[in-house]
């Protein structure tokens, strides 16, 4: 793989995708095997302006296992920007300190921004509402784990589809598979018409059981209070998916139901016994493809 950043998955193509997946496949195997230090004395810069856990959390494991460090912060709160240090030259300073820097950003385009600064490799870890490759990355490993296949599958995205940038992501990466894409959402909360404009094979529904039964998988998404700027149009769809158990009895055997996480109440605990539940492996494998690509820019071999 030749991009040097990771920053929008558009920017990369089904031979690069492909490439990270098989990469990450020949590194779980190794991984049963032994103690990998493929990046030992790399430093690696985790900038979280933004709250987050799996995705914090994997990376830190990942960057761990792979025998780096770590450094940075988890709250922008902690930071110098709270003494007015601009993005920029936060950026320029870690340039100096780290090997590569994985940044979560409040703001669409941070990545981007910091990709233009940095001379050392520069991961989104989601900016905004915008993107998250590395999500969507490690949602496709997950998809293809399940189906062998990425290729021709129906997908049915679910819930918050105009501020969720994990389906901004999947949905674009999908299209270069020819998969076809089932948009269930609130007439409010429809995809981005800049991410449908991209898509060969979509159509947009409103509720569940009108896609369920031809799912191969069923993204659910949480509603996002934090993006909304009105919290009264908040309460109006907060609960408007709540996937159960019982709904799932005509569902397709190898269905499987996935979710970036955190839910909030789109997925009842009822379905976590249930076959068709997938999220908390779709978690774990968040670990082993942030290897794969901490290990890929920066030049490691296996």
């Amino acid at each position: 793989m030749t991009k040097k950043d990771i920053i929008s998955i558009s920017e990369l193509s089904v031979e690069d995708i492909n490439e990270i997946l098989q990469k990450a496949k020949e590194l779980e195997a190794l991984e049963r095997e032994k103690q990998l230090e493929l990046l030992k004395g790399k430093v690696i810069a985790c900038l979280f302006y933004e709250p987050s856990t799996r995705t914090r959390d994997s990376f830190k494991t990942a960057i761990a296992r792979m025998g780096a460090s770590a450094i940075g912060f988890d709250s922008a709160e902690s930071t110098s920007g709270k003494k007015g240090e601009s993005l920029h030259d936060t950026i320029k300073m870690y340039d100096g300190y780290a090997d590569m820097i994985v940044m979560r950003h409040n703001k669409d385009g941070s990545a981007k921004l910091a990709s233009g600064v940095a001379k050392i490799p520069v991961i989104n870890a989601g900016d905004g509402k915008n993107q998250h490759p590395t999500q969507t990355l490690l949602d496709l490993y997950t998809i293809k784990k399940i189906h062998g296949s990425l290729f021709n599958l129906n997908v049915a995205l679910v819930g918050d589809l105009k501020y969720g940038r994990t389906v901004h992501s999947l949905a674009q990466a999908l299209n270069k598979f020819n998969c076809r894409l089932f948009l269930v959402s609130p007439k409010s909360l429809k995809m981005p018409k800049h991410v449908t404009e991209e898509l060969k094979n979509y159509s947009e529904h409103e509720q569940i059981s009108d896609v369920l039964e031809r799912a191969d998988i069923l993204y659910m998404t949480r509603i996002q209070r934090e993006r909304f700027a009105d919290e009264n149009e908040y309460q109006k769809v907060k609960n408007v998916y709540l996937l159960n158990s019982r709904m799932l009895k005509n569902a397709r055997p190898n269905m499987k139901v996935m979710h970036p996480l955190p839910r909030v109440n789109e997925i009842h605990k009822s379905v976590d016994d249930t076959p068709y539940a997938h999220y908390f492996e779709q978690a774990k494998n968040g670990v082993i493809v942030r290897m794969a690509l901490l290990g890929m820019l920066l030049g490691a071999k296996w």
